[in-house]
């Protein structure tokens, strides 16, 4: 049996010298230039040498994020390992763990999150609010009747008062139906591997349900009732070693074909809503004794506020918080990992608009002088993730811009202005209109 790899060099404040990501994207890219304010080596496992985080990274392990063996060689650089995002072979892993790999968050603490029918499966045992949901298997026509089996009785005659059947039972024919209490349009979500408007279908009708039916591995979706939402919010939460525990503010979110078009910082609902979010993501981490960087979308509206998606990771609702707050998602996550305390997650500007910049065309173009017009906005900080090729829809950077309204009218004035200056920089993808994600 392997040996633990050795313990790295410890600074002087007791914190890790380097730790490791598993993923090599725009997120690792975001967390490796935390690590280095932080003084942090960061070394990064990912497939491909241009891949965004590859020019940060201390180091890089050139393979496959589900490469264990990899990982295995990434591990014998740092002292804890962390990943970009929630596709990996858990079950693969814990094999370094029994070896003394330190996984952050821990492969336990991960392992209901990775799937959105567990985490459906852990926010009712949890008692947490969210959308009502069943099993795709659970719309499957009933098996058909089994034919009576007579066996000996057969020979001697059915039991008096009884005839005995001439021909087999025929099974009645059954069209797969929605489970009780479910109505079109369900929304059908693929269990693992969805971002971004991948993995999820609308189903409006009988059609679309068959459709699915016949086309997907039914064990690997779940159906969602529709939520009809005002509006959708999303927190980012904080756990260290210890057990403390912060919040980033909420934010409210709006998407464009399903991908995250803007994040509003803060979001216009109630101090009590906030407060129930907080509520909701402590509850989360403790039960899960989760440390790390978790991030929860809600939908809000007349249901109340309810979760929709949990992220064990950095995410893109929480990029505000780089010239937002006092500390950014990717500090917070690269402290936790190394061991440093948490640092504060309070505001220390009024507000803040983030807004992705989504391809809108197939294109091998740097966009210079589009950026360099974006860059040119007051109060605005771009951050350009160093792609190499844009597709309609593909995130190849955000602009975050400071906002200075303080009352909710002129804070959705400001936001109304403040994107129309975008859009008419930055297109977006299939709208004439450059109000439109407003």
């Amino acid at each position: 049996m392997a040996t633990a790899p050795a313990s790295p060099d410890q600074r002087s404040d007791g914190a890790l010298s380097s730790i490791g990501i598993v993923g090599g994207g725009q997120l690792a890219w975001m967390l490796a230039d935390a690590a280095s304010r932080l003084g942090v080596a960061l070394h990064v496992q990912t497939p491909a040498v241009d891949d965004p985080a590859a020019e940060r990274a201390a180091s890089l392990v050139l393979a496959p994020v589900d490469d264990v063996a990899a990982t295995r060689q990434l591990a014998e650089r740092c002292g804890a390992i962390s990943f970009e995002n929630e596709w990996i072979p858990i079950d693969a892993l814990e094999v370094l763990a029994e070896e003394g790999v330190q996984f952050i968050p821990g492969l336990h603490a991960l392992h209901p999150l990775v799937s959105k029918r567990s985490q459906r499966e852990l926010l009712n045992q949890l008692f947490l609010p969210a959308p009502r949901w069943c099993p795709l298997q659970a719309v499957h026509p009933p098996s058909p009747p089994e034919p009576l089996s007579w066996g000996r009785l057969a020979d001697n005659g059915p039991p008096a008062g009884m005839a005995l059947p001439t021909t087999a039972m025929q099974p009645t024919c059954a069209v797969p139906c929605l489970p009780e209490g479910f109505q079109f349009p369900v929304m059908a979500k693929a269990c693992i591997g969805g971002y971004d408007g991948k993995g999820t279908r609308p189903l409006q009708n009988q059609a679309d349900l068959e459709a699915l039916l016949a086309e997907a591995e039914v064990g690997g979706w779940i159906l969602e009732e529709m939520v009809p939402f005002q509006q959708e919010l999303a927190l980012v939460a904080c756990r260290d070693r210890a057990g403390n525990v912060a919040c980033f503010p909420l934010v409210q979110t709006h998407q464009h074909r399903q991908v995250c078009d803007w994040v509003l910082f803060p979001a216009p609902v109630d101090h009590g809503v906030e407060a129930f979010a907080r509520n909701v993501a402590a509850s989360l981490l403790t039960a899960l004794d989760y440390v790390g960087v978790l991030s929860i979308e809600f939908f809000y509206g007349p249901g109340g506020l309810q979760v929709n998606e949990l992220a064990p990771r950095t995410h893109n609702s929480g990029h505000f918080t780089i010239e937002a707050c006092h500390s950014s998602q990717f500090e917070q996550q690269v402290r936790i990992v190394a061991g440093l305390p948490l640092a504060s997650v309070e505001p220390r500007i009024p507000g803040a608009l983030m807004v992705n910049l989504l391809g809108f065309e197939d294109s091998s173009s740097d966009y210079t002088e589009l950026r360099q017009r974006l860059q040119a906005l007051p109060g605005g900080s771009l951050h350009w993730y160093g792609k190499r090729q844009a597709h309609p829809g593909r995130k190849l950077g955000h602009l975050s811009l400071v906002l200075e309204s303080c009352s909710l009218e002129e804070r959705a004035e400001e936001l109304e202005r403040r994107l129309a200056e975008v859009r008419a920089i930055w297109p977006l993808q299939g709208s004439p209109d450059p109000l439109e994600s407003a």
